[in-house]
């Protein structure tokens, strides 16, 4: 007999709401940006480009979200791990769908990593601000 377990996911409604965190933080700091949110798999779940964000934005958020969704940890908190190991730095960058920007965060319940979230735009500490903002819709 086959064993099956429940699995948590990110419903639409709450990437909608984590989305509008989001961008209700960005107005506050003053910069337009990009929020994306994918579920485990790395499938987009929701995205919003702000008015006057950067276009290639819209590419970095998405790889944002989907480096978290695979790796479930913060992005910044990627480069502290490889920076001082250049053999690590060269292949996270050749790696497709990888990055090490801040501003991508893991989503997480009850230990386990259901989606990612990347925020782009401003600069790499404004772009963790929104994401965090994003990420407490959860608590």
């Amino acid at each position: 007999m086959a064993r099956t377990g429940t699995k948590k996911t990110l419903v639409a409604e709450t990437a909608i709401k984590m989305i509008q965190a989001a961008e209700a933080e960005c107005k506050k700091i003053g910069k337009p940006m990009c929020a994306a949110i994918v579920d485990d798999g790395g499938n987009l779940k929701a995205f919003l480009r702000m008015d006057g964000a950067p276009l290639l934005s819209v590419g970095i958020s998405q790889l944002k979200a989907k480096t978290c969704a695979g790796i479930p940890m913060p992005t910044h908190e990627l480069w502290n791990m490889v920076k001082d190991d250049q053999m690590l730095v060269t292949g996270l960058s050749a790696a497709p769908g990888v990055t090490v920007l801040g501003g991508g965060y893991p989503i997480m319940v009850d230990g386990e990593c259901i989606g990612g979230i990347g925020l782009s735009g401003a600069s790499y500490t404004e772009d963790m601000q929104a994401a965090e903002a994003a990420l407490a819709v959860l608590k």
